[in-house]
């Protein structure tokens, strides 16, 4: 991806750097944790998030291949830059035992099959119902904010043994995962892959470099 990056952002990462030494962690991990911690300005995201590298780089290979990438809310939409997302909550109800959050995921699960890589920033119930599903998810960045069920649900991803992006506090949000995501999109590449099509009945972004310096 070509991508220019804005004389602000460059400063705030010298900043974070400045602040909070990254060169540890491996190339993939070090690139969500600053991009998450630069959306929240919160440098305890780097012992928060858990993830694992390995994974990280199958994901970066499924998303850069053209793999479906399905929000929680549109709000997540809309942190997610240069990429179509699936989010079906418009379309989701409520019923008994099933919120609408659940139901939308259900939906995104009916449209896309196994692959896709999810990004849960707001609903803990949206990630319980995951669970529930045989997704064979290529990564779940899973980081509903709350304080019901998000820390639940978040141990809970990490205990599926499915590959995951969480973090061990009541602490995420709509803006910290999609930023998640971003990370990955916005990560170099070893090799080309060709530019994935137009999911159909995806979101998409009008304005894609509207969010892209400011907290994604």
């Amino acid at each position: 991806m070509n991508r220019v990056v804005h004389p602000i952002e460059e400063e705030s990462y010298r900043r974070l750097r400045a602040r909070l030494d990254t060169s540890h962690f491996p190339p993939l991990t070090r690139a969500v944790v600053e991009r998450v911690i630069h959306s929240a300005a919160d440098l305890d995201y780097a012992s928060d998030l858990v993830m694992d590298e390995g994974q990280l780089e199958k994901a970066h290979a499924a998303l850069h291949a053209g793999a479906p990438v399905v929000v929680d809310v549109e709000m997540v939409a809309a942190g997610i830059t240069r990429r179509e997302t699936v989010c079906r909550l418009r379309d989701a109800v409520a019923g008994t035992g099933l919120t609408r959050s659940a139901h939308a995921i259900r939906l995104a699960h009916e449209q896309v099959g196994p692959g896709a890589l999810w990004v849960i920033g707001n609903a803990p119930t949206a990630l319980e119902e995951l669970l529930t599903l045989d997704a064979a998810p290529a990564l779940v960045i899973g980081l509903p904010v709350g304080f019901v069920g998000a820390v639940e649900s978040k141990a809970a991803l990490r205990e599926s043994g499915l590959p995951a992006v969480s973090n061990v506090s009541e602490k995420g949000g709509s803006a910290v995962a999609s930023a998640a995501l971003n990370a990955l999109l916005y990560h170099p590449l070893s090799h080309p892959v060709p530019h994935p099509a137009p999911h159909p009945d995806s979101h998409s972004d009008p304005h894609p470099d509207s969010h892209y310096e400011e907290k994604s």
